[in-house]
């Protein structure tokens, strides 16, 4: 994504349209597109014809993006989990790895990066009906693979909001339940984790669409990507008249809840009803 933004920047500023920035790699413009959203791997070559395309000379420029170029075409650790995983989904985990700032409302299931072990595995057991125990486990390795994000050197700031009926909604049995209702209270202390819940008592609120992710990039270049996950499909939205009303509804969702530590003293009085 951030090769194809630089891309995109280095055409628009020569006034070069993406059927001539096509044509000078023997691709359509559709291609060029897809290499501009970062969609597509690159090839060496077309990266190097595109830099002169654009007028790039200058050899320290050039080789900082054909390395980035190498570098983008490499498979992330997940990858390995390709056979257990939907089509659309390792492009998600890729790109909640390169996030800063990770922002989310969930209404069915606790979110996947706060899921204890156990309960992760009831959800995906729930999920992936009629699956092998091998696959099931594969799934829930790689779950607990990506909440390494969260107490990582470089932790993203991870800021959701849980719906009650997330909590209320039993996957497992009742230590299960109890055991993630703990962990969240515990991770929920964490300085790079805003963990806050919305409380039934509150009635109709700004998440009536369902689930959503926003996640944000560190470098400028990118925009922020609504990740939106359906039956058979995802969708990745990056206009930003599309991400600023999520962001907008995401808003309301934080000033309607209660604050953390008023939401942890909810989740201590479901601990003690379970």
């Amino acid at each position: 994504m951030l090769l194809g933004s630089q891309l995109r920047r280095l055409r628009e500023a020569r006034g070069i349209t993406r059927e001539a920035a096509g044509y000078s790699i023997r691709a359509s413009e559709s291609k060029i597109s897809r290499m501009e959203l970062g969609r597509v791997s690159f090839k060496t070559r077309d990266v190097e014809d595109l830099l002169t395309l654009y007028g790039i000379t200058d050899d320290v420029e050039r080789t900082s993006l054909l390395s980035l170029a190498k570098e983008a075409n490499v498979a992330g650790w997940w990858h390995s989990y390709s056979d257990v995983l939907p089509s659309w989904f390792p492009t998600y985990v890729g790109l909640e790895g390169a996030a800063a700032l990770i922002r989310a409302y969930e209404v069915q299931f606790v979110h996947g990066l706060l899921q204890t072990e156990a309960y992760a595995r009831a959800v995906v057991r729930r999920g992936m009906k009629g699956a092998s125990e091998a696959d099931v486990e594969r799934r829930v390795a790689l779950r607990l693979e990506r909440q390494k994000y969260l107490v990582d050197e470089n932790a993203p700031e991870f800021h959701i909001v849980l719906d009650e009926a997330a909590l209320r909604r039993p996957y497992g049995d009742r230590e299960v339940m109890r055991g993630q209702l703990q962990h969240l209270i515990e991770i929920s202390e964490r300085p790079n984790v805003r963990l806050q819940v919305m409380p039934f008592r509150f009635g109709g609120h700004s998440g009536e669409s369902g689930a959503f992710t926003i996640l944000s990039f560190p470098e400028s270049d990118l925009s922020d990507v609504v990740y939106l996950e359906q039956l058979t499909s995802a969708l990745y939205l990056d206009k930003h008249e599309d991400v600023s009303q999520y962001e907008k509804a995401l808003k309301e969702l934080q000033h309607d809840s209660p604050g953390p530590a008023e939401s942890r003293d909810l989740l201590r009085g479901l601990l003690q009803l379970s």
